[in-house]
């Protein structure tokens, strides 16, 4: 009889570990839904990351939080998913009247539809106007409703919101690989672990290893397929084919991802008659995301006058381009200012004075561009001043707010150090920083963190879109307003007045802008590297028999350096053609004053607008792989999966017998008596039969000796039956029960045959 009908304190324990075990387990579905809410909130706090207002997100969100869980205690289901959608619709209204009087009138119901299909097919939201109040006035009715439903335990439904609400994001490409796979295995914990609620205690707990699996398997399977609309990202697993940047700067798209090692086509995309090499120019892109780059601004049919001219004096120049592949952009030197031929009639022409076709172009379509080329000297540009349009110093001197102070303060350190005293200047400095400190090379680690910081301190080398976007952020930091470009330089020149462009002449390179003068364009990247690689790469690809290697006598053709004027320096092409240069752009000696900000300070004015595009380059890579963040999540995504798929079939638990078996720390005489007694018992089971009920140990080893085991089991029951049962085992006695028990393990355990079956 129990005295006092008390319960046994082993029984209470065993009561108090699984009320513990069950209690975390029906935690696990409201950690679900925190992970995949979490997952959306990182979209909205990277796209006001880009154009400022984390903070007031932060307290939003709180407040929101707090608010539904407090309606959660009395407000029904269906009186807050009314609210929810009330609240929705009074923030998409508040959004519209947040935007320019000028734009509302584009809000008809047509242009409405097809901005909202564009977004779900890639568009990025970082394109809206007024982007920041969007996110804003949006970001709390997901919030609200998702933590209402879990609040009330409604794990699956409020699940089901933040996944909604992340596949927006997924497919508007502003969500990461990341966030979609948190979100992943959030709606799947939620969801599996609501479900093993009906199944009890001890049913959740035989199941968790299960639902363990699924989610591993969730979290890898969802990083190797999800692909985030247009954006380039490096294949997930290793040794896959390494991605093109030029085949975005030849789409002309509006987001330029900043990607690891490239690798980019040989083949001729288009020729150039022209008086003159350029840089033969793509898009421009204003907004800075950390990871790449947006562009933001709608298009507008071209038409006649469309185009103006630069402020300053310039150079008239005409091209005519002829594609040798299907082209999706319309390649010209700055600044364009009339178009003609076929494509006229359907070209476009966004807020950036880039040109776009309205259809692809195919092989042997041309078109006529006239450009007006900007000349300023450098004399002119160092006395321009810093009296820049208010548009132009908001839209160009963005930087997201989590850009590291040690950008702008390396950027002082190197305007000081070159005693620039003007905007120019300090550019010419930023530009000779960047091509003396940083070395060339195709074969780069994908980037993780803020492109520009990674690269101004973390990186030794790297290729032309690192180059072009570390100097605009710099630039940035300093209030100089500065713009990401692509496109291509200016080819291989097999006549006087003719050039063949291949997509490894693919380049980005610097716009500055400078009052009365327009946008002058800057090139940090060197060329001498570049120019060996490009070369050996056409050769090698002419070696192999490549296609559409050549075109107009390119085989034949040259690389030509036009003599420059005495008052002239010439720039050199991405690819080793030297480039005649824009008088504007000749480099001169710094002035006086170091430390100097030019313009509108870093964070002084947010920027606006949205957009996105990719870049290009010239490069091969040459193999090699290195592990990312997300590496190291899926791997332990994956080992977590494996380790429960294991324990599910019990594989681990085979596993560690045999390590038990096999080996044998060594601690007290007592401890090491028992436990050698108990590895015999298990291998005798193993290799003969197990210990029958109410047979002593001293009955069982006498069986395994007449069975053939060694007589020396003897030993090891006599130790046993010491440390068990009399006055304990003595260091001798314990030294010969592990050994003769370690002896017997080598010769009788059939440890593959029995781990493998």
């Amino acid at each position: 009889m129990r005295s006092g009908g008390r319960e046994p304190e082993y029984a209470r324990r065993g009561a108090e570990t699984e009320h513990d075990s069950w209690t975390s387990i029906r935690r696990l579905p409201a950690l679900g839904v925190a992970l995949a809410v979490v997952a959306f909130l990182s979209a909205f706090h990277h796209i006001l990351d880009v154009v400022g207002g984390v903070e007031f997100l932060v307290l939003e969100v709180l407040v929101t939080a707090l608010l539904a869980v407090w309606f959660a205690g009395f407000l029904r289901e269906r009186t807050a998913v009314a609210l929810t959608a009330v609240g929705l619709a009074i923030a998409l209204i508040a959004y519209f009247y947040s935007v320019p009087q000028s734009a509302r009138s584009l809000f008809t119901a047509s242009r409405v539809a097809s901005d909202v299909l564009a977004l779900l097919t890639g568009l990025s939201v970082l394109r809206l106007l007024n982007v920041g109040a969007w996110a804003l006035l949006l970001a709390p009715a997901p919030t609200f409703l998702a933590v209402y439903l879990a609040a009330r335990e409604r794990y699956v439904w409020a699940a089901g919101v933040a996944g909604l609400t992340t596949g927006f994001f997924v497919l508007t490409g502003d969500v990461g690989p990341a966030a979609a796979v948190a979100c992943a295995a959030g709606i799947t914990i939620a969801v599996g672990f609501a479900g093993l609620a009906a199944a009890g205690r001890r049913g959740a707990l035989a199941q968790l290893d299960t639902v363990t699996v699924i989610v591993a398997a969730m979290v890898v399977l969802t990083s190797v397929v999800t692909v985030v609309p247009g954006s380039a990202n490096n294949p997930v697993l290793p040794g896959g084919e390494s991605p093109s940047v030029e085949s975005s700067v030849v789409s002309n798209s509006d987001r330029v991802a900043v990607l690891g090692s490239i690798e980019l086509s040989p083949a001729v995309r288009f020729v150039v008659e022209s008086d003159r090499p350029e840089y033969w120019r793509v898009g421009s892109y204003d907004r800075y995301t950390g990871q790449g780059w947006v562009r933001t601004g709608d298009t507008s049919p071209y038409s006649e006058g469309s185009l103006d001219d630069p402020p300053g004096e310039s150079d008239s120049l005409r091209q005519e381009v002829t594609a040798r592949s299907t082209l999706d952009a319309m390649p010209a030197a700055w600044k364009p200012t009339s178009v003609s031929g076929a494509v006229s009639d359907t070209a476009q022409v966004t807020e950036h004075d880039g040109l776009r076709p309205g259809t692809s172009l195919l092989a042997n379509d041309s078109y006529v561009v006239e450009s007006e080329v900007p000349n300023a000297t450098d004399g002119q540009l160092r006395r321009a001043g810093t009296n820049y349009p208010d548009e132009v110093a908001s839209r160009y001197t963005q930087l997201p707010s989590s850009t590291p102070d040690r950008v702008d303060e390396r950027t002082r350190e190197v305007v000081s150090e070159s005693g620039a005293n003007n905007p120019y200047d300090a550019a010419v400095a930023v530009e000779e920083y960047l091509e003396a400190n940083k070395d060339y090379s195709l074969d780069v680690p994908p980037p993780s963190g803020d492109t520009a910081d990674r690269f101004l301190f973390e990186m030794d080398e790297g290729y032309c879109v690192y180059y072009a976007t570390t100097m605009v952020a710099m630039l940035r930091t300093q209030g100089i307003p500065a713009r990401f470009v692509t496109g291509y330089t200016s080819g291989q020149r097999v006549d006087e007045d003719e050039w063949v462009v291949r997509g490894l002449d693919s380049h980005a390179w610097v716009e500055v802008y400078f009052p009365g003068h327009g946008w002058i364009r800057f090139d940090p990247t060197p060329s001498d590297p570049r120019e060996s690689a490009e070369t050996e790469r056409v050769e090698a690809a002419r070696t192999e028999g490549d296609e559409n290697v050549d075109s107009d006598g390119s085989e034949n053709g040259t690389y030509e350096t036009p003599t420059p004027t005495p008052s002239e320096t010439p720039t050199p092409s991405e690819n080793g053609t030297a480039a005649t240069p824009d008088p504007g752009e000749v480099r001169g000696p710094g002035g006086g004053l170091g430390n100097a900000t030019f313009g509108t300070p870093r964070g002084g004015v947010p920027g606006s607008g949205a957009a996105t595009t990719n870049a290009t380059d010239t490069e091969e890579d040459e193999g090699g792989w290195a592990p990312t963040r997300r590496d190291g999540v899926l791997g332990v995504a994956l080992f977590v999966g494996l380790v429960a798929g294991a324990r599910r079939l019990g594989i681990t638990e085979r596993a560690y017998r045999v390590v038990w078996l096999l080996y044998q720390p060594r601690r007290d005489p007592d401890a090491d008596a028992v436990r050698a007694f108990r590895r015999l018992e298990y291998l005798g089971a193993v290799a003969y039969r197990p210990r029958r009920a109410g047979e002593t140990p001293r009955e069982y080893l006498d069986a395994l000796a007449a069975h053939g085991f060694d007589e020396r089991v003897g030993s090891v029951g006599r130790a046993y039956e010491h440390a068990r049962y009399g006055g304990g085992a003595s260091d001798g006695e314990a030294d010969d029960a592990v050994d003769t028990t370690d002896a017997l393990v080598r010769r009788y355990a059939p440890v593959l045959r029995r781990f493998a079956s």
